[in-house]
């Protein structure tokens, strides 16, 4: 019996996300009862874990920064099928949900996900350290990229609203698609020495003493990886409508069911960025962190921009006063983090508190 027991927990990353799969194809598009919503809650959490660990033996197989770039555009790539397809079913009303979402994946990555890296990193080591020209570069694009597509919108005048116009639409998506291929060569090919983790003494962390895995074993977990992210999206996707009645019944408004979907999507990024800071390799954290943030905007824009062709309705893209404050914030916070390339807990403090101020006026606007 223990042996077996041994056997099924050391298969429990292949098992989960198949588990996974075959309810979320059982409960596709079906109104769920409340024994339902628990068994995809249970099921959803077990893929988010599964989605973390496969995500880790890829990243041991390739080696940072890749192994935080195939999680981040994972993640964000099927995200962004699910908007598309929101989208195409919600008529007028979904009409700002590429903005919604999109903001909401930028507050929970570059305060959130990075706010509780440094915090974690900062309690363990007194101090937290990491590459202030790669995170510096990182940070500067996901800035730009929030100016371009979220803030701007609210300030044109060829179109009424805070939307686009046809042109300027194709210039946010054309823009948005060069400057995060820009990033990912710089990344990947010419810098990549500046995402990598460093010591306390500042030192290139470029080696690690345990045995990576070998290609079969990577391959498998990329396989399993896109599988659990499916499950992951699709799942929350599908116990969206109970969220949704338990915000309605609590009288909250409409916009914190985005907030609490962005949240499950992002919680396989969220929990490999902790562990990577627990393990001393705070800039791994940041990677996963702000390249989020960054193919979030890079890759959900272009694709909405495409969408916009059949889908009825306007596309609404520019954010009210109080988000482009808190964007304003978000952003001159996180430069004085990024500036020094070390960060007390004081500094994962205050993003987390900016992290809290967008959920409290999510919840009371």
């Amino acid at each position: 019996m223990n042996s077996r027991l041994r056997m099924l927990a050391a298969r429990w990353p292949a098992l989960v996300p198949a588990l996974a799969a075959v309810v979320l194809a059982l409960t596709w598009g079906r109104s769920l009862s409340a024994g339902a919503v628990a068994l995809v809650s249970c099921c959803l959490a077990g893929a988010v874990l599964s989605a973390v660990h496969h995500a880790e033996v890829i990243a041991h197989r390739v080696g940072e920064p890749f192994g935080s770039l195939v999680l981040a555009v994972a993640v964000t790539v099927i995200e962004v099928a699910l908007i598309v397809t929101l989208m195409a079913d919600g008529g007028d009303k979904s009409a700002s949900l590429a903005r919604d979402t999109v903001f909401a994946a930028v507050m929970i990555t570059c305060n959130g996900i990075v706010g509780l890296s440094l915090l974690v990193g900062a309690l363990r080591r007194r101090v937290a350290v990491f590459n202030a020209e790669g995170t510096g570069a990182a940070f500067a694009t996901v800035a730009t990229l929030a100016g371009l597509s979220l803030a701007l919108p609210t300030f044109t005048t060829s179109t009424p609203g805070p939307q686009f116009s046809p042109a300027q639409l194709v210039f946010a998506a054309v823009a948005s698609l060069l400057l995060y291929g820009l990033f990912v060569a710089t990344q990947t090919v010419r810098h990549r020495d500046y995402f990598l983790p460093v010591t306390a003494q500042g030192e290139v962390i470029d080696t690690d003493h345990a045995h990576p895995p070998t290609a079969r074993t990577a391959l498998t977990s990329l396989g399993l990886l896109a599988v659990a992210l499916v499950s992951v999206v699709g799942l929350a996707k599908g116990v969206s409508p109970a969220i949704e009645s338990g915000v309605a019944a609590a009288g909250l408004p409409a916009s914190v069911v985005g907030v609490v979907i962005a949240l499950l999507v992002l919680l396989p990024e969220t929990i490999a960025a902790l562990r990577a800071a627990r393990r001393d390799r705070v800039q791994t954290s940041l990677n996963l962190g702000l390249g989020s943030a960054m193919a979030s905007i890079g890759l959900t824009i272009p694709a909405v921009a495409v969408a916009s062709v059949w889908l009825d309705g306007p596309l609404v893209l520019g954010l009210g006063a109080t988000h482009m404050v808190l964007l304003a914030l978000t952003v001159a916070v996180g430069t004085l983090t990024v500036i020094p390339g070390r960060a007390t807990p004081l500094q994962g403090g205050v993003h987390l508190s900016l992290l809290a101020a967008y959920v409290v006026l999510a919840v009371s606007p």
